[in-house]
């Protein structure tokens, strides 16, 4: 069964020998000094850089790592937050020939060392204090590794090792290195071919140590070609890069994408600020993981407990409309006169100022992608009037092999495959796909590799099936797929989405693979129950007090219900218990991109599982939880197990 999207066909192909430094320079000789190519924003200011002011910081920096010994193939690490220095340290490494590799800025000792040693990295950029602490505790352990390049010289006075080297010191090797060798840097850049390495991306494993992906210029810039074929950006575009580098997803935006089409990258001031600075911005194209989608949703659902009776009128008013046009469109029914005018008036009331709020009064496409999103969120967000399309894909397809087209969509699917690439279902359900973006294979892992590509054909792991209108529906892992009592198969991240989207549950763990029943495993949101318990006047004085009440487990089992509704018997959740803190990517509870590990999740909170199919009505626990700055704190607490009355 192959399905492919032959629209766009006769677009011209990304030539071979294109590199993203080629595109990069050409951009730079087409836009020059008159238009911005990147602002960030610092001490309340949005600064701006010309694509001239691009090119010179990336030139210099990129002759630096020559002069310092960068050679052909070399991999060089970058650690921090998003801001342009980050991108001028992988574009200059891609020009100088070297292969770039990105790691999370919230990465634990043991997986930086596991990373920098395991990917061979000879330079390390890391942005401050923080990341170069991080690297002089394992410099002696990675042997590849000689210098590590800082930034940001907040803190930095006192470090004397000989292997630190600052960004501007770097720069200044680059002009005394131009000095001699005025067209060292074209050269270099000509001398590329798209079928090179161009970056190394390690996957979070939901199973084992992460894996490097091995990605070309050529995967990266077709898949950043097809997708701007379905769905075209501007120059004239803002698009905000707050999301970590690391992933693949903010590669194809600010990367595949940005490159191609010139827009301008935005860098929030912090992370911390990057909801409000996108509110400034006001993006055309955003793309997210879901669970940023659903902080805004929960942010919008916590204002709407908060707000005076006749605003929450206004508000339930426009949303019926809301729903009612989304589930319209959805159909494919006509919107008549008088939806319309609904439409209209429910945008002017309350939608117009609701979206400049969250920073999309300006999106032409949102994306989600990188985990399951639930029907709810979906809805929520068409509801809003914002364009929200699901894509599928995976690093090893440089970022997207299938999405949504306008128009066209249903939120139980992912969409049509781009141009390019060719999607099958083998026999026991695994979907695999075909196109100019599979990446090499992974480094150092033959084995892997072997597994994952067959004849071109890329394995994904993920099971699923194309529906009748040609729509690719995934499923889930293959290796997480539930069997109910009934022998039936289903898909836990379903029943988990439908519980994320009460505003009160910030994670949710379902249970129930071949068992009787199924349970759940939750997680409150802090602030938000929080709130509540404030104005209902219950006293409490941390997450664990407050998480084991039994007004807050009235309130969980509301919501239980609540997603229960529709469902059939087999597959609502019976039992709930909720956990005594959050889940946490740096207890490996959830990956960096906060997708559940749970094989792992399984076997720590082996006794709350037992505990959920026993007659037991709590759970002791005798734990200790360490701390990010290494405090450990023992926990004793009794964690009650309650029956959903259905």
């Amino acid at each position: 069964m192959q399905h492919e999207d032959k629209t766009h066909h006769d677009n011209i192909e990304i030539p071979k020998d294109l590199t993203i430094p080629k595109l990069f320079y050409q951009q730079v000789q087409n836009f020059g000094k008159d238009r911005v190519a990147m602002r960030e924003k610092e001490f309340g200011i949005w600064r701006p850089i010309t694509w001239n002011d691009y090119l010179k910081n990336v030139k210099y920096l990129a002759l630096g790592l020559i002069s310092l010994g960068l050679e052909e193939g070399d991999k060089v690490s970058m650690i921090g937050d998003n801001r342009p220095e980050g991108l001028w340290a992988e574009m200059a490494t891609l020009c100088a020939r070297g292969v770039g590799v990105w790691l999370f800025q919230d990465c634990l000792i043991d997986e930086v060392r596991y990373i920098i040693d395991h990917s061979d990295t000879k330079f390390l950029f890391g942005e401050g204090q923080e990341e170069v602490d991080k690297a002089i505790s394992i410099f002696n352990e990675c042997p590849k590794l000689e210098k590590v390049i800082w930034d940001d010289p907040k803190g930095m006075r006192n470090y004397d090792e000989s292997y630190l080297i600052s960004l501007k010191e770097v720069q200044q090797l680059g002009r005394e290195l131009e000095n001699e060798q005025p067209n060292l840097f074209e050269e270099m850049i000509n001398k590329g071919h798209g079928e090179e390495v161009a970056l190394l991306f390690y996957t979070s494993g939901t199973t084992a140590l992460p894996k490097g992906a091995l990605l070309t210029h050529h995967n990266m810039l077709s898949m950043g070609q097809h997708l701007m074929q379905v769905d075209p950006c501007h120059e004239t575009d803002d698009y905000v890069s707050y999301l970590p580098f690391a992933w693949i997803g903010e590669q194809m935006m600010s990367i595949s994408c940005g490159i191609q089409v010139g827009y301008t990258l935005n860098f929030p001031e912090e992370p911390e600020t990057a909801q409000e600075n996108i509110r400034e911005i006001g993006p055309h194209v955003m793309f997210a993981p879901p669970r940023l989608y659903e902080q805004m949703t929960r942010t919008v659902q916590v204002k709407y407990l908060d707000a005076t009776w006749i605003k929450r009128k206004f508000y339930e008013f426009s949303t019926w409309i809301g729903y009612k046009v989304a589930n319209l469109k959805f159909e494919k029914k006509p919107v008549l006169w008088y939806w319309q005018f609904l439409e209209w008036l429910a945008y002017v009331m309350v939608q117009k100022k609701l979206k400049d709020h969250l920073g999309l009064s300006r999106v032409r496409n949102a994306y989600t992608g990188g985990a399951a999103m639930g029907p709810d969120h979906f809805r929520f967000f068409h509801a809003l009037g914002v364009n929200l399309k699901q894509i599928y894909g995976q690093t090893e397809v440089a970022g997207i092999s299938v999405v949504h087209r306008d128009g066209d969509i249903k939120f139980d699917t992912v969409g049509h495959p781009i141009p390019g690439t060719e999607v099958e279902i083998v026999e026991d359900g695994e979907i695999i796909t075909r196109s100019p973006s599979v990446f090499l294979g992974y480094y150092k892992n033959p084995e892997a590799t072997e597994k994952t590509l067959q004849n071109g054909w890329l394995y994904s792991g993920d099971k699923g099936f194309i529906d009748d209108d040609g729509h690719l529906v995934v499923f889930d892992r293959t290796k997480d797929v539930f069997t109910l009592k009934d022998g039936k198969p289903f898909a836990p991240q379903y029943l988990e989405t439908r519980l994320k989207f009460s505003p009160y549950i910030k994670d949710s763990w379902v249970i129930g693979d071949e068992r009787d029943y199924i349970s759940a495993v939750l997680c409150i949101d802090y602030s938000v129950v929080g709130k509540w318990a404030d104005e209902k006047k219950i006293n409490y004085t941390s997450y664990q007090e407050l998480s084991q009440m039994a007004e807050v487990y009235d309130l969980v089992e509301k919501q239980i219900r609540q997603a229960n509704r529709d469902l059939p018997d087999v597959a609502k959740v019976v039992k709930f218990t909720n956990l005594y803190k959050e889940l946490d990517p740096d207890d490996d509870e959830l990956t960096r991109t906060r997708k559940l590990r749970r094989a792992f999740v399984e076997k720590r909170y082996e006794e709350i599982v037992d505990a959920l199919y026993s007659d037991q009505d709590a759970v002791h626990i005798d734990t200790t939880i360490k701390y990010e700055d290494g405090r450990e704190q023992r926990i004793k607490i009794d964690l009650r197990i309650r029956e959903v009355k259905m």
